[in-house]
């Protein structure tokens, strides 16, 4: 006998649900990047996939659920075809997806009936898999879009079980870009499709109007740097509250209630100071084995711990890369946060971050790595680092297709010089497939292209502010094209303009 009465769940559908009863939504206006990339598939019906919108807990998924309700809504769909849930409510927890819509198609809709099912925290249903493929095989009359924070096991088991069945889509913190529209700043004026690559083949006085017409924004780059890429965070102008926020509802959220519910981990202790120990040592080369030795723990715990938090969208890991299919040995991974922002809440640490060059550096550098991954998504790259310990030469990011590879290196400093002995350069010499390379830098009088002697690809010296909105910027124009045969990958076009 089933604990709950069919009052009692369609209590909570009505309360999901305002648009049965004609109650007033009150949702943000503003849309994020998934939001345009989710409608695209879902108002198309020739698309046969349920789409699954995954990202960390409290950048907008919910948001963006309530947001394609409404248009569905303005586009005339029936209020009683549109069923949203929030799976990890308490009721909810104790059906399956199954009982739901039984449930549902005996009150509200019949089955056979067209219906769009919009899923929250899908995670937190079990064999959600399972159901989802079932419905999505046999029952062509449902649209369905389902959103998740713990990305491990939706890709694992979207892999095995549901190939050809899903369309992810990435919903990272917000970009520079997308925090600028969301605290509706004025934006600069620059063509709506210009990417970083495009400014290769830019004159001198051209990219000297354009850093000016980006001066304006730099107090609102460095608000950004302090509070990150979070909605609620990006609104208000109160740090105190903010670092609360990012500590209390992201990371003792994901520590202590997903990783206990999802993957039942029982000493939470060591998840936490596995984190801090990211927090401060973020950026850097972790070596599994010394970790371990310093938190007191093992290997093998420290290896299970960094692949739940990666899961969970609260870091990112880098991995090396060789140069000319050489094989890397013995070299460890890099691990960044998700957001530089968790780590100046977790660590305490407030806007002297601004001011200190080596903390200020590292929070840029996980910035520019959000910016990049989310940029190059669609052309599914692999993204690593390179190293050589022997001679202390490193490029912090590496993004790599069979197409091109581009190096980008970090030096947010007053001077960022560069010659044939950094990095950057020496790995640009070794690597006969790049072409263009970035150099990331803090002033505005770097802005520009330069050549290093002995080494035939070109660099662009570009300020940080500059290059991660036009990222941003330039991610929604790949979205809009996605699924484009014609469409050039990112850096085809510009290589092609030599």
């Amino acid at each position: 006998m089933s604990l709950l009465h069919s009052e009692d769940v369609l209590r909570v559908l009505h309360g999901f649900n305002p648009w049965w009863t004609h109650r007033p939504l009150s949702i943000p206006r503003f849309h994020r990047l998934a939001f345009d990339a989710c409608g695209r598939y879902l108002w198309d019906d020739s698309i046969r996939r349920g789409i699954l919108i995954a990202g960390p807990r409290r950048v907008g998924k919910t948001t963006v659920l309530y947001q394609l309700a409404e248009r569905l809504l303005r586009q005339g769909t029936a209020p009683h075809a549109i069923l949203y849930l929030s799976l990890d409510h308490p009721v909810l927890k104790l059906l399956t997806i199954d009982r739901i819509l039984q449930e549902y198609h005996e009150q509200i809709l019949p089955a056979g009936e067209k219906a769009y099912l919009l899923l929250d925290e899908v995670q937190y249903a079990g064999d959600w898999d399972l159901h989802l493929k079932f419905l999505i095989d046999h029952r062509p009359e449902l649209r369905i879009v389902a959103t998740g924070s713990a990305a491990l096991r939706q890709r694992r088991d979207a892999i095995d079980s549901g190939v050809g069945r899903w369309i992810t889509v990435p919903m990272p913190t917000l970009s520079f870009y997308e925090f600028l529209r969301m605290r509706d700043r004025a934006l600069p004026d620059v063509p709506p499709g210009l990417r970083p690559q495009d400014l290769f083949q830019k004159p001198k006085s051209y990219l000297a109007n354009l850093a000016a017409s980006f001066r304006g924004l730099l107090p609102e780059f460095q608000r950004y740097l302090l509070v990150g890429g979070f909605p609620e965070t990006a609104l208000s102008d109160e740090t105190d509250y903010c670092q609360r926020i990012l500590r209390e509802d992201v990371v003792e959220r994901v520590l202590k209630r997903d990783m206990v519910a999802l993957f039942g981990i029982r000493k939470i202790n060591e998840l936490e100071k596995l984190f801090i120990y990211l927090c401060l040592n973020s950026g850097g080369v972790l070596s599994i084995k010394t970790c371990a030795s310093e938190l007191g723990t093992t290997a093998a715990t420290i290896a299970g711990y960094l692949e739940l938090l990666e899961s969970s969208h609260l870091v990112f890991r880098l991995p090396p890369s060789e140069i000319g299919g050489k094989k890397v040995l013995r070299q460890q991974s890099k691990y960044y946060l998700a957001d530089a922002a968790l780590r100046n809440a977790v660590l305490l640490r407030g806007e002297e971050v601004l001011s200190d060059p080596d903390e200020l550096g590292k929070v840029v550098e996980t910035s520019v790595l959000r910016h990049l991954s989310a940029y190059y998504y669609l052309d599914v790259p692999r993204i690593g680092y390179w190293r050589e310990p022997r001679k202390n030469k490193e490029v912090d990011v590496i993004v790599e297709s069979p197409r091109y590879i581009i190096p980008v290196e970090v030096k947010y400093r007053r001077s960022a010089s560069l010659d044939s002995a950094d990095g950057l350069a020496t790995y640009c010499g070794r690597e006969p497939k790049v072409r263009y390379a970035y150099l990331v830098t803090r002033e505005e009088r770097d802005f520009g292209v330069t050549e290093v002697e002995g080494v035939t690809a070109k660099f662009l010296k570009i300020p940080a502010h500059i290059f991660t909105y036009l990222l941003g910027q330039s991610e929604h124009s790949l979205w809009r094209h996605a699924g484009r045969k014609a469409e050039p990958p990112p850096e085809e076009d510009a290589i092609a303009g030599d």
